[in-house]
């Protein structure tokens, strides 16, 4: 039962890793990451840096610092030209990691992926006006379909184009080829103009099918019956200390449980986190706990498994020289979020005694966060610092410089500390046992 349990872990763990469309999402995502954290770094400074609104607690506020108001318009268009536009760049990065699966490095593919993509979005926005009337704009693109809201349908649009395209491109049948004098680059291009045609004709006539139909677009069905409930689910704390669970169990079975799931996750609580951002540039209420910094703050900080708490266990409590040895040597890297000395050196990989708590950690570590952001201690992620960024740093920075989230965060490595104890003294005893 435990080799056939294992052997079905390893099974859809090991397929998620290599299946090309969940691949293409998860590399997108990665290649995505500077962008994301450019966007809410200018946030941040435009708040904690430029913000002159009296009475606000920024640098710009300070005597003699009041010049720092005028770089706000500079992190303002900086923060627009980034966050704004992630689903944009998610349509772009996917096509040119699946199109590289299929071995097609077209410059034209993610341009054909964006312009499906374009297509079945709306062409109009509606708003209110100052008189209270609501006024239509004709050829605009709502923000909507370009920030995170559009994540979910840019993700399956890009997938379903690049699919397309690449399959009548690899085919042939298509082709139109062109005299040996022509330059190599123009006849490439008429060799995949019926391609490109076809494939943002086929996304398109689909989104229009789809809504004569049901009299719904296919980008607000998405984003209502896919999008809203996994994110109801991911978002919530059962949904996501469960998430924790099953990246910390295929820890423990050597597979990088935290990249394995991404593209699960990634499009949740990075939505989520951009909603968070957004509420804080604008000076209103932040609506979520759970998003992509909260993760990093109070699930991985130190290392899947919190294996930060696992270190000081063993620099105090451990009577191994092995432990003691492979601790000293993960300490920097751990302070920069780093674990797989210890996951693969001591190790906890297949290791029983401390995979128990490895799995144990980040839940009761990502609970207790829970419960002091619920109760306002710590402050909501804001920020999406760089996952190397040192704990306690981390959480100020991601909270906008909230030291309740800093102090929680280092508590929840105490916690951990303590969870690992007991199996760290097991431990002992298992040496003295194979000793004899």
């Amino acid at each position: 039962m435990k080799d056939k349990v294992m052997n079905g872990l390893l099974s859809v763990a090991g397929t998620m890793q290599t299946q090309r469309h969940l691949a293409a999402v998860k590399n997108a995502f990665t290649s995505l990451l500077p962008i994301i954290i450019i966007g809410s770094f200018c946030t941040l400074f435009s708040n904690v840096i430029c913000n002159t609104t009296p009475g606000y607690f920024s640098l710009a506020n300070i005597p003699g610092l009041s010049f720092l108001g005028k770089l706000n318009p500079m992190f303002t268009a900086a923060n627009y030209g980034t966050m704004n536009f992630i689903a944009i760049g998610i349509v772009i990065l996917i096509a040119m990691e699946l199109g590289e699966h299929y071995g097609i490095s077209d410059k034209a593919l993610p341009v054909v992926a964006l312009g499906a993509y374009i297509s079945l979005c709306a062409f109009t926005a509606s708003g209110k006006a100052a008189d209270g009337s609501v006024v239509t704009v004709a050829n605009v693109l709502s923000r909507e379909f370009t920030n995170a809201q559009g994540l979910f349908v840019g993700m399956f649009t890009s997938l379903a184009a690049t699919e397309i395209y690449c399959r009548l491109v690899n085919s042939g049948k298509l082709d139109i080829h062109m005299p040996d004098s022509v330059p190599s680059n123009v006849a490439r291009s008429f060799t995949i103009l019926f391609p490109s045609l076809i494939t943002i004709l086929i996304v398109s006539a689909f989104g229009m099918v789809f809504e004569i139909i049901t009299g719904m677009t296919l980008f607000h069905a998405i984003t209502a019956f896919i999008q809203k409930p996994l994110a109801n689910v991911l978002t919530s704390f059962p949904g996501y200390v469960t998430l924790v669970f099953i990246t910390t169990v295929l820890w423990t079975f050597g597979i990088h449980g935290t990249q394995a799931t991404k593209a699960v996750y990634e499009p949740i609580l990075l939505a989520a986190f951009a909603e968070n951002e957004a509420a804080y540039a604008a000076g209103t209420a932040i609506p979520n706990i759970i998003s992509t910094p909260f993760m990093s703050c109070f699930s991985t900080v130190t290392g899947a498994g919190i294996t930060g708490g696992l270190i000081i266990a063993i620099m105090l409590f451990s009577k191994r020289g092995d432990y003691r040895a492979i601790a000293k040597l993960a300490i920097p890297c751990a302070f920069f979020n780093i674990n797989e000395p210890l996951t693969f050196g001591l190790p906890i990989v297949m290791n029983p005694i401390l995979a128990i708590p490895f799995m144990i950690a980040p839940a009761v570590s990502a609970t207790f966060a829970y419960l002091m952001t619920n109760i306002g201690f710590c402050g909501r992620m804001v920020v999406n610092a760089p996952w190397t960024t040192p704990p306690g740093l981390m959480a100020f920075l991601c909270s906008g410089g909230n030291v309740g989230a800093a102090l929680t965060q280092i508590i929840c490595i105490l916690l951990a500390f303590l969870i690992y104890i007991p199996f760290v003294l097991a431990a002992n005893k298992q040496q003295v046992e194979t000793a004899e």
